[in-house]
């Protein structure tokens, strides 16, 4: 099975996508779940719901793509370029 999956190519969006996020910093990704965690709770303290809502939902998304780059750049077509 692992055979499988080395064997198979990316699409041109898939790739192009890693390309660029390979490029960044994994703790990127923390530090905008973490800030934006903090800006939901300055909202949330400023009595603005709806809007510390919003804000404090992007911290999953956020820790998604950091999962993402980092798996990209352990697993990601990186190393099979390098190879």
């Amino acid at each position: 099975m692992e055979n499988q999956t080395k064997s198979r190519s990316e699409g041109k969006v898939a790739t192009a996508i890693e390309e660029q996020t390979a490029k960044l910093p994994s703790d990127l990704f923390l530090w905008a779940a973490l800030g934006s965690m903090a800006a939901s709770l300055t909202l949330k303290i400023m009595s603005k719901k709806h809007t510390a809502l919003f804000i404090g939902q992007w911290a999953a998304p956020f820790l998604l793509l950091g999962v993402y780059n980092k798996l990209v750049k352990l697993d990601g077509h990186d190393q099979e370029n390098k190879a």
